[in-house]
């Protein structure tokens, strides 16, 4: 016998509109009641087998693509992966710009929702905010309870209150911490032992994943991380040239400079060429994302590959169903070291 709606209010102890209430997210439920409603969905298996076929086929043809900027190469690139796929299968891809805002991307979410969205794909790392993971688990769940779907496109998996997996929704991950320790493994590799690093905003995982991989590379050679300064960026051009700035008032002797993206070692390609700094005779620079401006810079910057335009299509294709979900919900994207001319071993 099917299970129905009176069913999971008995077993979550509210009443049947609470219950719809949750489903629907049409009016605003005490986050501990919500849970206890989500709870008793996956216990007894209703949305998959009681109505997920009705409301998914009430949805819209409407895919939302979220990013932190619009006007960012990584994300453009990632998006126009993520339309391919959407335009193969007849869907409307909208992209929302939300200024690495944590409360504007909870808001696009409602806003999606509301215009019953097939799905929705979060874009680059995530961002860490007071509250915002539980507050984003609640938008999530709520989300994919009407039988819509989630993809996380270069962010970590995403788990409930609980820890365990979230019903609905799928992660294309980037290797992002052995990619930055491969690069910095290079510098090493070529006799660097002053290595500045930019990483980006502190509120960002891909920041502190990128991050924790150089210091990790440093920790692997036996380098201290005293003689390797971090200064920090957002990941743009602007505060790529102060950044370098101040790695260079910290450490004169600076050789190399590894960038947390492609963008910020842009900025520090400039900063060291209006210091009359060769690179890479003086100090070597690399960056992340080899994004498409990479290969034309001067000098053509080593960086560390993300195929971001194949992550955004396998992102659009698990979005519309195109494409099965990978095993444990999670596939892990494997970055690629480009070594260029920015890059050169150590000056002496």
């Amino acid at each position: 016998m099917a299970t129905t709606l009176a069913d999971v209010a008995r077993r979550a102890g509210v009443s049947p509109a609470t219950v719809s209430r949750v489903l629907n997210g049409n009016y605003p439920v005490a986050r501990a009641t919500a849970e206890r409603v989500h709870r008793a969905v996956a216990e007894l298996d209703y949305v998959v087998n009681g109505n997920a076929r009705a409301l998914a086929a009430s949805s819209s043809d409407l895919i939302g693509v979220l990013v932190h900027d619009v006007a960012d190469p990584f994300f453009g690139v990632i998006a126009s992966g993520i339309q391919a796929a959407m335009a193969e299968g007849d869907v409307l891809a909208v992209v929302c710009n939300t200024g690495s805002s944590a409360e504007r991307e909870l808001r696009y979410l409602r806003l999606l929702r509301r215009q019953r969205a097939r799905a929705v794909v979060l874009t680059g790392g995530s961002v860490n905010g007071p509250g915002h993971r539980d507050a984003l688990v609640d938008q999530v769940a709520e989300f994919t309870a009407t039988g819509s779907r989630v993809v996380l496109c270069g962010r970590p998996p995403l788990t409930g209150h609980d820890g365990g997996p979230l019903p609905g929704v799928v992660a294309v991950d980037f290797d992002n911490r052995e990619g930055a320790r491969g690069l910095t493994a290079h510098l090493v590799s070529l006799g660097h032992r002053s290595i500045g690093y930019l990483t980006g905003p502190e509120h960002r995982t891909t920041s502190r994943l990128r991050l924790d991989g150089h210091l990790r590379a440093l920790a692997d050679a036996g380098l201290p991380a005293g003689d390797c300064p971090v200064a920090s960026s957002d990941f743009d051009r602007e505060s790529g040239r102060a950044g370098v700035a101040e790695l260079l008032r910290r450490a004169p002797g600076l050789t190399a400079v590894v960038a947390g993206n492609d963008n910020a070692a842009l900025g520090a390609l400039a900063e060291l060429r209006s210091r009359g700094l060769d690179v890479p005779g003086d100090v070597s620079v690399a960056g992340f994302d080899d994004l498409p401006f990479s290969l034309d810079a001067v000098p053509a910057l080593t960086t560390v590959r993300i195929p971001l335009a194949d992550a955004g299509r396998t992102s659009g294709m698990l979005a519309i169903g195109a494409r099965e979900d990978p095993p444990g919900g999670v596939l892990t994207v494997r970055t690629e070291l480009v070594v260029r001319d920015s890059t050169g071993p150590i000056p002496g």
